[in-house]
């Protein structure tokens, strides 16, 4: 399959209800299990950093200290490989991971979403860590504003709403109050999607009220596999089809889209592409994920687990070409769904 595929037109079969599990795909099975020997390598490579984004050439990976907003990628992957693997020293690699992440509990950032939920999604010992962070957002949310804010902890304006964090967020939330969940995803899909086009970010000042951020762009492809990611994640909370309306404006015409719309000869972003196919799984559309993974695994997985071609940041030449870890996480879990590994929801 190549990997810039041209524009898809979905089939009537790809937009009906989740049906029962099937046989996985015969690349499904061998494309976990070369991410999660990455895995092992990557761990005895970054000790107790977290990776961030890896050198596509030497496979080297930049790291950070405290994980920032990726984070709960790296504890994901770690607990997926730790599930698989059934070793107590995955295990225990895992929790210390987890461990690691406390301090982000309480640190004012809707980035919380991504840390503690992916970061314990499939923990047999989350440390208690996804309760208090859930609990800390919820002092967090904002009944007038009907959001848990962005945050002062990576600058900016504080109170901000950026569609990077709604996913995660929104089950998080939910295990501890559903309506600040669902009121959280709907006054983002309101902002996000009630531009043409789409803006991913909106800051709000008590006088004027909302405005849109020039950052990211309108054709950040990450905007809508984001709030398509949260979508599906919310799809039990809805009573009814609430955010249903939503789906089909946010699934992108390519398979591995361009970083930036606006540039449909640059660099393409393959964790998009990934985020994208969990929602789908998420949402019943198995056909359509089934063929947006079988580009990411044909077209840009090396045969030593490394998912390629991902762009952390177009604007500011950050990593445009590079292995990203939460590009690695989401391709981890879509397949590790695929292969009976884990569920969609591995926890509610």
């Amino acid at each position: 399959m190549r990997a810039h595929a041209d524009e898809v037109t979905p089939s009537p079969e790809d937009r009906q209800a989740p049906r029962a599990p099937v046989t996985a795909p015969a690349w499904a099975a061998p494309a976990l299990a070369s991410v999660l020997a990455r895995v092992a390598v990557t761990r005895a490579e970054v000790g107790d950093r977290f990776p961030l984004y890896a050198d596509p050439d030497t496979g080297t990976w930049r790291t950070t200290a405290r994980g920032s907003w990726t984070g709960g990628f790296w504890a994901g992957l770690l607990w997926l490989r730790a599930r698989s693997t059934g070793d107590d020293a995955d295990r225990a690699a895992a929790r210390a991971c987890t461990a690691r992440l406390a301090d982000w509990a309480e640190t004012d950032t809707a980035a919380r979403g991504l840390i503690f939920w992916y970061g314990t999604a499939f923990a047999d010992d989350d440390l208690g860590l996804r309760e208090r962070a859930a609990r800390a957002c919820l002092d967090a949310f904002d009944p007038e504003l009907g959001l848990v804010p962005w945050g002062s902890a990576f600058g900016g304006p504080p109170l901000t709403a950026r569609v990077d964090g709604v996913p995660g967020m929104v089950p998080l939330l939910a295990t501890v109050d559903p309506e600040a969940a669902r009121s959280h995803l709907r006054r983002h899909a309101e902002l996000c999607l009630g531009a043409w086009p789409p803006r991913w970010s909106w800051r709000h000042d008590p006088g004027t009220g909302w405005t849109a951020c020039t950052d990211p762009s309108p054709g950040w492809s990450r905007g809508p596999a984001w709030l398509l990611l949260a979508l599906a994640e919310a799809a039990h909370l809805t009573d009814g089809d609430e955010f249903s309306v939503h789906a089909a404006a946010l699934r992108a015409p390519h398979l591995v889209p361009a970083a930036d719309a606006a540039h449909p000869d640059g660099p393409r972003d393959t964790s998009a592409a990934a985020i994208t196919a969990l929602a789908l799984l998420g949402l019943g559309h198995r056909d359509r994920a089934l063929t947006v993974l079988e580009a990411l695994v044909e077209g840009h997985l090396t045969g030593d687990g490394r998912l390629l071609d991902g762009c952390y940041d177009l604007t500011a030449g950050t990593a445009v070409r590079q292995e990203l870890i939460w590009g690695d996480f989401f391709l981890a879990y879509a397949l590790a769904v695929l292969t009976g590994l884990t569920a969609v929801n591995p926890v509610r």
